[in-house]
């Protein structure tokens, strides 16, 4: 009997988790790909007939806006990275005992609305805000200046929404690394930037590579900004995604382009874990 029970444990432990997986999202994601794969309308209803062609007709339509996507998450990502790694860096050597407080201080937008928080982005960029107003008054910018609805406040407002999403796992990893060291490359005469670039920059490179999976795919997908921020020139696929289901009750191209961003997200994240190695990066996260 206690045998039984050690061999059931482990499953009984993982039934709930994989239950509320189940339920709510590998269910979803049936159906999603079901409707991806019908024909009909809203009015005479939808019937299953496995036509492909929603996909390529999903695609040849909205190619654009998927590739303009694809390049506003990668920008952010890397704007991320360089914005979040000196205050992550600074944090975790620097901070002292009010890390924690650090730590809450970027956190704490997030106890605000955030549409709200992309809302108040939208106010301080209008052209009439309290940002250009006053420079295009004082001769600074020139009075056709705009930020507003230009690819700009688009990728500036993602960098801001996911900003924390970079620095806390690359803080992780930093707090990890043993400040000995650190203090054996200097001992050793390694400069400040070769000591970054063969120790701490390696040493962190978990936290970067699940900081991007962190901010690359819900940058990616995003609608709020480019809704908000944007402009018809800026339209990301999110956005198009939400008007299919929401507005023309277009079901079946909505879930075909939705799969579609999936596998896209899917390949790069593949390609972006080879390229940067995910076996050496998991071997230096477990040291």
């Amino acid at each position: 009997m206690d045998r039984v029970k050690r061999t059931l444990t482990p499953y009984l432990l993982v039934l709930p988790g994989g239950l509320w997986l189940l339920l709510f999202f590998a269910v979803p994601m049936v159906t999603m790909l079901s409707l991806s794969l019908q024909e009909g309308d809203i009015v005479n209803g939808f019937v299953f007939t496995g036509h492909w062609q929603n996909y390529v007709d999903a695609i040849s339509a909205y190619q654009t806006q998927l590739i303009r996507s694809l390049v506003y998450g990668a920008i952010t990502s890397v704007v991320l990275i360089v914005l979040a790694f000196p205050v992550a860096y600074w944090i975790a050597f620097y901070g002292g005992r009010r890390k924690a407080t650090y730590l809450f201080l970027i956190l704490l937008p997030f106890f605000v609305s955030f549409v709200l928080r992309t809302i108040s982005w939208r106010m301080l960029l209008t052209d009439d805000g309290v940002l250009l107003h006053p420079l295009k008054e004082a001769g600074l910018l020139p009075g056709d200046f705009q930020i507003l609805g230009t690819a700009t406040a688009v990728i500036a407002g993602l960098v801001y929404s996911f900003l924390p999403f970079m620095v806390l796992p690359i803080y992780v990893a930093l707090e990890r690394i043993d400040p000995r060291v650190v203090e054996a490359a200097r001992d050793l005469y390694a400069s400040p930037l070769t000591s970054f670039r063969k120790i701490i920059f390696p040493l962190a490179l978990p936290g970067v590579f699940a900081g991007v999976l962190m901010t690359f795919v819900p940058a990616t997908s995003d609608y709020v900004n480019s809704e908000l921020l944007g402009s018809s020139e800026t339209t990301m696929i999110g956005q198009v995604i939400q008007s299919q289901f929401l507005s023309n009750s277009d079901y079946p191209s909505a879930s075909a382009l939705s799969f579609t961003l999936m596998t896209v997200l899917l390949i790069g994240v593949f390609a972006y874990a080879r390229a940067l190695g995910t076996e050496d990066v998991m071997k230096v996260a477990a040291r």
